[in-house]
């Protein structure tokens, strides 16, 4: 039976948690997760777990923080002033924001807390700091 090997474009069913068991993600209600390995489509870790496997196999793996989405960083906390809002935008603890940066590109931001004067903008990965723990079972190699 075929292994999954490099350049292979590969279907996935997974589940994702954190070690207290939370699930973060599935596609197990929806279609597999489709990527080619070696394109860093996906975190390392889980690509490297993949590579191997054979159609119809299942595994379960733990990814740590640093192989997945990095530490968690004190310093990609940003306090803003509320008057660089525009005036549509009331912000709320949790709400995800786009910011874009001096370079112009486009940068992911969670409200971490919200201040009368300033707002506290978190721009870590929400899975940054944390081990991740998936099963996967590899549905076919395209």
């Amino acid at each position: 039976m075929a292994q999954a090997k490099t350049n292979d474009t590969v279907k996935v069913h997974y589940t994702g948690r954190l070690s207290d068991g939370t699930v973060f993600d599935s596609s197990v209600e929806r279609d597999p997760l489709e990527f080619t390995l070696g394109e860093g489509q996906v975190i390392p870790g889980f690509e490297e777990a993949v590579l191997g496997m054979t159609p119809g196999e299942s595994k379960t793996i733990t990814i740590v923080a640093d192989e997945a989405y990095g530490p968690y960083r004190d310093d990609l906390i940003l306090a803003v002033g509320r008057d660089q809002f525009p005036p549509d935008i009331i912000p709320e603890v949790g709400q995800q924001l786009q910011v874009r940066q001096t370079n112009g590109s486009v940068m992911l931001v969670t409200v971490a807390e919200v201040g009368e004067a300033a707002v506290k903008l978190d721009a870590n990965h929400p899975l940054a700091g944390k081990d991740l723990i998936f099963d996967i079972q590899l549905v076919g190699i395209a």
